[in-house]
């Protein structure tokens, strides 16, 4: 189907205003649009999400305190969730992925744990994902007797895979499922939307590229990051959320068929007319809500 006419507005805003492409020179200058970008979509007269109760709070990391951010849902229902925010492992933070962390809270009633793990290029892989499974398990034994689900969106989506990798092979807790929104599973960059997407829908085959420098500069063949390469036997349930004109696409997409050639149970929710990053604009465009609505409750069919 076409793109969605509102996500159309949106990018013809975007182009019209100078802010895209997203990458802009170094990481820091890039992480100032990105954050700007993400407040902007807030609007005149935001309100956020009302939740029963957020506190920050610290994690013993293995390079020193990793930030946290902890979510109540308006209705308990026994759940939690480890949250890994997007930004191509370079820019993003507990702000900007705020109301990203209220609607997955009260969406499946869940007591949400939002990470701010380091980033890079000054914290280039494995640094993200060693602060991801300390926070994993200091989620698990601070919520103990509760369905555990690692969560995240694009790079924290790929973060998020990654650690369960681990758990499944000892190096975390038991986890219930997995919610993997447009998730980077392909370092190599090798399947056919990176390049059909990869101008004019946002994110662009370049600040991949780039991202990835940044990420892995000692090179891509490491399973808990090359995804597709990985041994998925084993892991949690899944939902694989996907964007009809994301350059990350296919990978998405593979990767669901990937587990579920591997004997895991897989909920794909495909987003037709979206683009990536199409769950920050929950409220603001009429089909990502939808879209995004349909993801959550995939989880929750999951979780039972």
């Amino acid at each position: 189907m076409p793109l969605d006419p509102q996500f159309r507005t949106v990018l013809d805003q975007l182009t019209a205003a100078g802010a895209i492409p997203l990458v802009r020179g170094t990481a820091q200058e890039t992480r100032s649009h990105y954050r700007s970008l993400a407040m902007a979509r807030r609007g005149e007269g935001y309100a956020p999400e009302p939740v029963k109760h957020v506190a920050d709070d610290r994690v013993d990391g293995p390079a020193g305190p990793v930030p946290v951010r902890v979510y109540t849902p308006e209705d308990e229902r026994g759940r939690v969730v480890t949250y890994l925010h997007g930004g191509g492992w370079v820019v993003g933070d507990l702000d900007t992925h705020d109301p990203v962390c209220r609607r997955v809270a009260n969406a499946l009633g869940a007591t949400v744990v939002a990470v701010d793990y380091r980033l890079a290029p000054e914290h280039p892989h494995p640094a993200a994902l060693e602060d991801v499974t300390a926070a994993l398990a200091w989620t698990a034994d601070r919520f103990p007797g509760r369905s555990h689900v690692v969560a995240g969106d694009s790079a924290g989506a790929s973060l998020a895979a990654g650690a369960a990798l681990r758990a499944r092979d000892g190096r975390g807790p038991a986890l219930a499922a997995q919610l993997l929104l447009y998730p980077a599973t392909d370092p190599r960059m090798e399947l056919p939307s990176i390049r059909d997407n990869g101008e004019g829908y946002f994110l662009t085959r370049a600040d991949m590229a780039w991202f990835f420098d940044q990420y892995l500069p000692d090179g891509r063949a490491d399973t808990t990051v090359d995804l597709l390469h990985a041994d998925l036997s084993g892991l949690p349930p899944a939902v694989v959320a996907t964007a009809e004109f994301d350059p990350l696409r296919d990978e998405g997409d593979a990767y669901a068929e990937r587990l579920r050639a591997a004997g895991v149970p897989v909920r794909h929710v495909p987003g037709p007319g979206l683009i990536h990053g199409y769950f920050a604009f929950l409220g603001v465009v009429d089909a990502a809500e939808e879209t995004g609505a349909a993801a959550l409750a995939a989880v929750d069919e999951l979780l039972g």
